[in-house]
Parts: structure tokens; C-alpha cells; sequence
């Protein structure tokens, strides 16, 4: 690849441009007069395209609108359309464009993982594949995960708890009480040989082999009933009919061993994308994509930008079929990009055939469903906004607003949120939680001034500011954003408004209280404005608990040893592994300790004086 240099900032002359540009593939970049990347695409002959945008007779309002705001622009030019496609993605990735199609969801997807251990567990494992183990998946969510591993706890008794509660183990836990578990923690309760048996069950069961599973089965009954084995044919018996009654609510299933297929609805400026995931044939589940959409851009835009930034995020397994609802026209080109992508061949599919056809066509139905749904959903968000800047008497749109909220326990690992709501409702990219420190445990108003500072005192981009800043408190609370305001050097000055709760503290008798004045406006409990208000005030409040319940939970968990000095992250793992767990730890003689690989006599000396202060 290489770059060709960008134009002055002081004037576009596309001619100019133009008249030096390559006609190699490559990418290029569309810059306004604050320096902003506003669009990037890539060609396969960046002379031809580029050329497109400065024809006299543009018939796309989108392009029109694109064309006058650039300023300047520059390409970089790649040897193979292919790495165009790539380095498109980057771009649009690293700038965020505000005239490309946006994928606003690119987490990596869980997979079930059926670890290598003597005695393997199943667990939801995301992120690389670092861990040994055979991988199954990925699912649409975690949720779809958990209820799967669920299932997998009725049907298989293979463990699921954590290596350090396994190793720790004298007696089975209340898993084993129900019969979700096998016990192989306590010797005794269960042989190697069968634990694998189960184990190898249930792997077939994650491959899609159900059939498989419940012949296997059948025979293990009618071999222990012979045996005269009477509980353990009872217990394969009810496998059997818990397997039979889980095949039974699988209401999608087919031969497609390895397949997505995307549902598409596009309607008022609102695209929706309906993912359904099959693996092992086995639907495992779906999601709905809403990707941020320019005005006046065409389906097929609005589609394949969609694809390439949900595959090529580098956290997305790859199938060998993808199932699309529309021709695209690089779709050889990306076919090609996706096989070098997935190291093997990948081929779309149009649903011609029956059984992709019946799955397209459920996801067309879902894609349409869940666009009516957000059509409705942003129509009640609209009315309320509106009914909000009526109540409010404000002579502009309300475009962006914030609230603060608190949460601490008895004044310990106290959490400070900020949520962002925009005119489509939440805007969860911008949220943002705060670790108060440095304060009087339980002063609620120094907690809001630290997080009001630390949020507000280098803002630059005039847009973060938002219209209406909410503060869940009574006079107190906004008395301290006000101060917090009061040298306030922005040309932009966000409302202040206190959200008290009512005497009873119920829902629907808030009342605001407005800065400055301290006036009050007390609303009707069926206000469609109050009701936008508690849903930012309930945000505020649902996510400062979260982040507090996990700043606790931390602390609650944290190991002793991790406050002793000298004693590192391998330090810490060479004295658990030896020692056989943190109970063993806490028992252990000093020259117990110091037999452990690098601890010293010294060290071993200090480990025990401070675990038994």
C-alpha cells in the first residue's frame, strides 16, 4: 500500500485532485473543514470513483449534502480490491463517519467450552481461544448461552463450577444433591470411565447428534436393566425422556451443519437485520441489528456495509454458507475477502432451495417485526421529547440529555453514573460510571461535585454538551452541580434540573426543581414528559448499582494475598497450585510456606504474620 498526500485545508480543488489520481484499487477519505473524516469508501479504480462525486447532475441528496461539506481529501491505494475492503473497515471502525452505514455491535459472540481437564467442565467462554478445549458455537448472546448451559445441567451431570471450588471440594455441592453433577470433585462418587461417558454425550448432543445421543442411551438402559442395575436404568431412562422432551421444543432444526442467515427491512430511514446463527444443525439463536444509516443511502449500500463490518470486526466466526436477502454487487469480491478471512471457502446463498428458503424467509418475518417494533418505540420517544420541551417552555429541540445518580453502601466503594440519553432514546456508548475517592464516606454531595468535575472539566467537543443536565436529587444534589458550573467557560450551557422524589418516595410524584430559581413543577403521574424522565433517572440509578454491586463484589473477593508485599501475581498462583487452594494457605506453617517454589524463608515469614494479623 501507499499514501498519496492530502490536499490544502484551505481549499478543495477537486480538478486539481483529480487530474493526479490513480486508477488503482484503494480507499479514500473525505475530510470537512474542522478536519473530520465524513465518509470513507474504497474502488476498484479510485480515478472512476472518486470522479463520480463531482459530476453536475448528482440525482442522491446524500451525495450533495457529502459533496459540499468536503474540504479535503486523501486515498491510499492498495494492490487488491480485497485489502481495499479491509482497509475500508479499519477506517470506518477507527473515524466513525457521519455519511457511512454504522454497525454500532461488534463484541465478540460466546462460545460454549467443554474444557481439557481430567475431569472437563462446560462453561460460557468469550473472547480468543486461549484455553484448551473443544469450542461450540458462537452463540447470539450470553443469555442464549446460559440457557443452553441450563439445559445441558438437566441432561448431563458434567460439572460447571469454577477449577477453584472443584479443587477445593471435601464433600459435593447441592449440584450433586440435585443430580445436575456427577461429584468427580469427591473421589468416589463417580469413575473416570463414566464421567466420560457423560461427557462424550454431551459433546454429541453440542455437535447436533441427538439421535445419536438417545441410541447410546437405549442401549445403556436396556444393558443395566439386564445387569439387574435397577437405579442406573432409571437414571438413563429419565435422560432419555428429558432429551426427548428438549428436541421437542427445538421448533427449528434442518441439515444445514454450518450456516448464518440475515433477514433484511428497510423502511423511513431505519434498516433492520435479523442475524439467525445455525450450528451443528441447531438454530442456536437470533439477534436484531439496527445499524446507524445515512439519509438516502440504498439497501444494497445499507446491507453490504453491514456485512463487512459485522465480519470483518475479527471477532466473528465465520460459516461456510451465508444466506443474504438481496444480490450484491461485489458480492464475489467478498465472497473471495470472507474465505481468506475464514481460511476456507465461504459461498453465498440467495434462499433458492427449500430449506434456506424457509429460513430466510422467518428471518425476512423477524427483520420486519423488529422494525415495526423500533418504528413504534423512537414514535413514543419522539412524543415524549416533545411533550418534555413543551413542559419545559424551550424554544429548541431538546437533542441530548444526561443524569447523574450516586450509589454506595454505608459510604464504601461508592459509583458515580452518567447516562446519555439522545432523541432515539439511550445512547450506551457514552455512558460512563466514576470510583469516587478522597471523599467522607457517605457524602453524597462531594461524590456528585468529583463526578461532575471529572465529566465536565476538559470537554471540548461542544456536541457532548448536553441540553438538559438531570441530577437525581433534591435541592442539595443540584445545588452542587450548580456550583460546579458557575465558572463555566462554554459558549453552551447545559439546564440543570433536580429530579426529587415525593414524600412517599412512589413513582409518578417527582417533582423538578429548576437551577437558579429553585422553582418547582410538579407533574402529573401520566405525563408522557415525566415518564421519559424516570426512564433517564431509572437508567441513572440501574447502572450506578452495577457498577457499584461489582466494585464491591471485588473487594469482597479479593484475595488476602494480593495485599502482601512482595508477593506477586506468580507468587500468588505458584502458592495456591502448591498449597492445593487458599484454605491450605491460610493452615500452612511458615516452614510449610517456605517450601513452596520462590518464596523465601524471609518471605514465607512475612506471608504468615500477615495472613494472621
Amino acid at each position: 500500500m501507499s499514501e498519496q498526500p492530502a490536499e490544502s485545508v484551505t481549499a478543495f480543488d477537486h480538478k486539481a485532485f483529480l487530474k493526479n489520481l490513480t486508477g488503482a484499487p484503494g480507499v479514500y477519505r473525505m475530510y470537512n473543514l474542522k478536519g473530520e473524516v465524513i465518509y470513507v469508501g474504497k474502488a476498484k479504480n479510485l480515478k472512476k470513483r472518486v470522479s463520480s462525486y463531482f459530476r453536475t447532475n448528482l440525482d442522491s441528496i446524500k451525495t450533495q449534502s457529502l459533496v459540499k461539506q468536503i474540504q479535503h481529501m486523501d486515498v491510499t491505494v492498495t494492490h487488491t480490491e480485497t485489502e481495499a475492503f479491509i482497509l475500508e473497515n479499519n477506517y470506518i471502525k477507527k473515524y466513525r463517519p457521519r455519511y457511512n452505514v454504522l454497525l454500532r455491535d461488534d463484541k465478540s459472540y460466546p462460545y460454549i467450552l467443554l474444557t481439557e481437564h481430567q475431569h472437563p467442565r462446560l462453561t460460557i467462554h468469550r473472547g480468543g481461544r486461549k484455553p484448551k478445549g473443544e469450542y461450540f458455537g458462537p452463540y447470539p448472546s450470553a443469555w442464549a448461552v446460559r440457557e443452553s448451559l441450563r439445559t445441558m445441567q438437566k441432561l448431563f451431570p458434567v460439572r460447571q463450577c469454577e477449577d477453584g471450588e472443584y479443587k477445593a471440594r471435601t464433600r459435593p455441592c447441592l449440584q450433586y444433591q440435585l443430580k445436575r453433577c456427577a461429584g468427580p470433585c469427591v473421589q468416589g462418587l463417580v469413575s473416570d470411565v463414566e464421567y466420560e461417558q457423560q461427557v462424550q454425550l454431551a459433546r454429541l448432543f453440542l455437535k447436533g447428534k441427538n439421535a445419536e445421543v438417545i441410541d447410546a442411551l437405549v442401549k445403556k438402559m436396556e444393558q443395566a436393566s439386564e445387569e439387574l442395575k435397577f437405579e442406573a436404568a432409571a437414571r438413563f431412562r429419565d435422560q432419555i425422556s428429558a432429551l426427548r422432551k428438549v428436541q421437542e421444543q427445538q421448533w427449528v432444526s434442518g441439515d444445514q451443519p454450518e450456516m448464518d442467515v440475515f433477514g433484511f427491512a428497510y423502511r423511513n430511514g431505519i434498516a433492520s437485520i435479523q442475524g439467525f446463527f445455525i450450528r451443528d444443525n441447531k438454530l442456536l439463536g437470533s439477534k436484531s441489528y439496527f445499524p446507524k444509516v445515512p439519509a438516502d443511502v440504498s439497501p444494497q449500500e445499507v446491507f453490504q456495509s453491514f456485512l463487512l463490518q459485522y465480519y470483518l470486526a475479527g471477532n466473528k466466526s465465520i460459516p461456510r454458507q451465508i444466506v443474504l436477502p438481496m444480490v450484491l454487487d461485489d458480492a464475489e469480491a467478498i465472497e473471495e475477502l470472507l474465505s481468506r478471512q475464514a481460511g476456507r471457502k465461504v459461498q453465498f446463498f440467495q434462499g433458492a432451495r427449500e430449506e434456506k428458503r424457509r429460513y430466510l424467509k422467518l428471518a425476512n418475518t423477524n427483520a420486519e417485526t423488529a422494525l415495526e417494533a423500533q418504528q413504534s418505540s423512537q414514535k413514543s420517544v419522539f412524543a415524549r421529547y416533545l411533550e418534555l420541551e413543551q413542559v419545559l417552555d424551550l424554544d429548541t429541540p431538546i437533542q441530548r440529555m444526561e443524569c447523574f445518580d450516586i450509589s454506595h453502601t454505608s459510604g464504601q466503594q461508592t459509583v458515580a453514573s452518567c447516562v446519555v440519553f439522545n432523541r432515539e432514546g439511550p445512547f450506551k456508548s457514552d455512558y460512563r460510571r466514576y470510583n469516587i475517592e478522597g471523599i467522607t464516606p457517605g457524602d453524597d454531595y462531594a461524590a456528585m461535585d468529583q463526578a461532575l468535575r471529572r465529566r465536565y472539566s476538559k470537554i471540548t467537543d461542544q456536541s457532548k454538551i448536553p441540553d438538559i443536565l438531570f441530577i437525581d436529587g433534591g435541592k442539595g444534589q443540584l445545588a452542587q452541580a450548580e456550583a460546579c458550573f458557575e465558572n463555566w467557560p462554554h459558549a453552551k450551557m447545559p439546564m440543570l434540573i433536580g429530579v426529587a422524589k415525593g414524600t412517599s418516595r412512589k413513582p409518578g410524584l417527582e417533582t423538578l426543581i429548576l437551577a437558579g430559581s429553585h422553582a418547582t413543577i410538579p407533574m402529573q403521574a401520566d405525563s408522557s414528559a415525566l415518564h421519559l424522565i424516570q426512564h433517564i433517572r431509572d437508567e441513572a440509578h440501574r447502572f450506578a448499582i452495577t457498577g457499584h454491586r461489582a466494585r464491591r463484589q471485588k473487594v469482597k473477593t479479593q484475595s488476602k494475598l494480593e495485599s502482601i508485599p512482595g508477593v506477586g501475581a506468580k507468587r500468588r498462583q505458584s502458592l495456591l497450585k502448591y498449597m492445593g487452594g487458599m484454605q491450605e494457605v491460610l493452615a500452612a506453617s511458615v516452614e510449610e510456606l517456605a517450601k513452596v517454589p520462590g518464596i523465601s524463608e524471609e518471605l514465607a515469614l512475612i506471608i504468615h504474620e500477615h495472613l494472621h494479623l
